[in-house]
């Protein structure tokens, strides 16, 4: 499981931010070729990104370059980008898994003979794209992740975008929904407004409890509360594993289901305790590790 609790959006035109982009912290770090860089920069832009990817090292981080639409830059982005080996290459308004299908031929075009696979993460950003969340999931095994792009979607529904997110309710759950039934993973859209720290904790928690693996970010100084709330509490880590105990003695004993504290502890019930106690691994969190 590669962790994107936090992907953060850094302009492909700002050789500072770029320059520094490793010591953020987050999980990920999207170099963004699109919405951040004016039409008359992308050239500049390209070849500063491409730079950047051959000689900076973002230590831990995932690099996930953002490519412009299908039909503007994304062929010129991709031959430019991907023999510069991003791990990843984010896919912006994805409408169909022929989309999905175009850029993966354009990848596997475009990558050296030893290089490692350059994965796909799609950003749904139009109604036509939500409507399609499953099949662009499943167009290709590139695809790890959806993420969803809520104002360009609203903008597509005539809808205002509301701190409360009402409005893109309806979007958030078929996006989880398809990436879970596809085996991959989604991406909850940015909060954004960076001066609210009270309104992202609040926005995290939701998309954490709606299902969520992780969120777009579009400042720094958001990647601690967005990690905070994605990582186990030692509350879940403690019931993870008296979970993991309770199913592995009852086994032991000729069932294949236990009890905890009066609750039946089944499959699904220990797969999710698999899947805290395999983050909170990742994470460094497991017999008092930080």
């Amino acid at each position: 499981m590669d962790l994107r609790r936090s992907m953060l959006f850094i302009p492909g035109n700002n050789p500072g931010m770029l320059q520094n982009g490793g010591v953020f912290g987050a999980d990920s770090v999207i170099l963004d070729l699109e919405d951040a860089v004016a039409p008359m920069e992308k050239d500049a832009a390209r070849f500063l990104v491409a730079q950047v990817l051959r000689t900076v090292d973002y230590g831990v981080s995932e690099t996930v370059v953002r490519i412009n639409p299908l039909d503007t830059f994304a062929a010129v982005d991709i031959k430019a980008i991907v023999p510069c080996c991003p791990d990843a290459i984010l896919v912006p308004k994805v409408e169909s898994a022929a989309d999905i299908h175009q850029v993966a031929a354009m990848i596997a075009a475009a990558e050296k003979p030893e290089q490692t696979p350059v994965k796909i993460i799609a950003l749904l950003e139009t109604p036509c794209g939500i409507v399609e969340a499953y099949h662009i999931a499943k167009a290709d095994p590139r695809v790890v992740a959806l993420a969803l792009g809520a104002e360009d979607y609203t903008a597509g529904l005539g809808a205002m975008r509301t701190k409360e997110g009402t409005e893109i309710f309806t979007a958030r759950t078929i996006v989880i929904n398809a990436a879970a039934a596809a085996n991959v993973q989604s991406i909850d859209t940015p909060y954004t407004d960076a001066n609210d720290e009270e309104g992202l904790l609040a926005d995290t928690q939701l998309a954490k409890r709606l299902g969520f693996k992780g969120k777009l970010s579009i400042n720094p100084r958001q990647i601690d509360v967005i990690h905070t709330v994605f990582n186990p509490s030692l509350n879940d880590i403690d019931w993870a594993q008296q979970v993991i105990h309770a199913i592995r003695k009852a086994e032991a004993e000729g069932s294949g289901v236990a009890s905890l504290n009066g609750k039946m502890v089944d499959l699904p019930i220990v797969n999710r305790a698999e899947r805290i106690l395999h983050l909170a691994e990742l994470l460094g969190l497991m017999g008092g590790e930080k």
